[in-house]
């Protein structure tokens, strides 16, 4: 596999990172083993939390792997290795790539500030570990769950979502692709939206592998903790923009971003407004930067004339720098 492929492929990229769910044991091995910029990244993460989450990532255990206090700076940390491995691989052949924005999926927006200097990587590895725990607390007092519904119009599924809302909350949380989005609520309202939305043609309907409804009310006492959280970490202006979550518009602020990050809590995570945006202002190709492959997927969906690569760990480990 050729490093960067044609070279108009970088010229106008927008470089998006995973969020939760994109992790599996074993991650970042590839890499550490092969780039001393990927390996400082780990040695970074393990100080900064003062545990070996890079043994973590390598050798599991899966349950404790995917605990979302874990899984958060797990995710987190193998994407910034992943970046500063590509960094080391383009600047052994003089190359310097430049994104026109960055974006990231829930999670992945802490890469993807990471990413352009506007959060330190040992802030935000420490900052994402505090996110998870509070939301697992928040999911322990008030216990709800998430569901990917597959073929149902955005007036469907909100007709679904107030309907069931009889039995709990139930909103839809991620609108991941113009057919694909998420639920998220109390259990009772979750299982009654998803026959609900079987009943009323969806293709596809399934319970994702989390005990933790995000990006809904549920999490609204977990938003405002983590806000004053926020408030003690140092923040600058995006050295590249960054597209929202919550509304797919471009912040450079620190005021916005500081806004954006406690209310991508309990708010929608609007990932098809996050891409067109991306491509309505010049993007013509993506990078997805880090474990798995999920929003390479997603953006084929959204857009099936975009150029899409995937630069996860197993893919940077075997590129060729010729």
């Amino acid at each position: 596999m050729s490093l960067l492929g044609p070279d108009t492929l970088f010229q106008r990229v927008a470089f998006v990172f995973p969020g939760q769910g994109s992790q599996y044991v074993g991650m970042g091995r590839a890499i550490y083993e092969r780039s001393s910029a990927a390996r400082a990244v780990f040695e970074r993460a393990d100080e900064a939390l003062g545990f070996a989450l890079s043994r973590l990532c390598f050798e599991g255990p899966a349950d404790v792997l995917e605990d979302t206090i874990n899984a958060q700076p797990a995710i987190l940390t193998v994407s910034i290795a992943c970046l500063e491995a590509l960094r080391e691989k383009w600047r052994a052949l003089g190359k310097i790539v430049r994104p026109l924005f960055v974006a990231g999926h829930s999670l992945g927006e802490y890469s993807a500030l990471v990413a352009a200097d506007a959060l330190d990587f040992s802030d935000a590895v420490r900052l994402v570990r505090e996110r998870g725990r509070l939301m697992k607390e928040s999911s322990q007092e008030r216990p709800g769950g998430m569901a990917a519904v597959i073929g149902l119009d955005d007036a469907t599924l909100e007709e679904v979502c107030r309907e069931a809302s009889r039995a709990g909350v139930v909103v839809v949380s991620n609108a991941n692709s113009p057919d694909q989005r998420v639920l998220s609520g109390e259990i009772h309202a979750l299982l009654h939206a998803m026959e609900l939305a079987r009943q009323r043609g969806a293709r596809r309907v399934a319970c994702l592998g989390v005990s933790i409804a995000s990006h809904s009310p549920l999490m609204q006492r977990a938003a405002q903790q983590f806000s004053e959280v926020l408030a003690g970490i140092r923040l600058r202006e995006p050295s590249v923009p960054l597209v929202a979550n919550i509304t797919g518009q471009v912040l450079t602020s620190v005021e916005d971003i500081r806004r954006e990050l406690a209310e991508q809590l309990c708010r929608p995570v609007q990932w098809t407004y996050c891409v067109t945006e991306m491509l309505n202002r010049g993007v013509s190709s993506f990078a997805e930067i880090g474990p798995g492959h999920v929003l390479s997927g997603l953006i084929r969906r959204i857009s099936q004339d975009v150029q899409v690569i995937t630069l996860n760990d197993q893919a940077i480990a075997t590129l060729d720098v010729s």
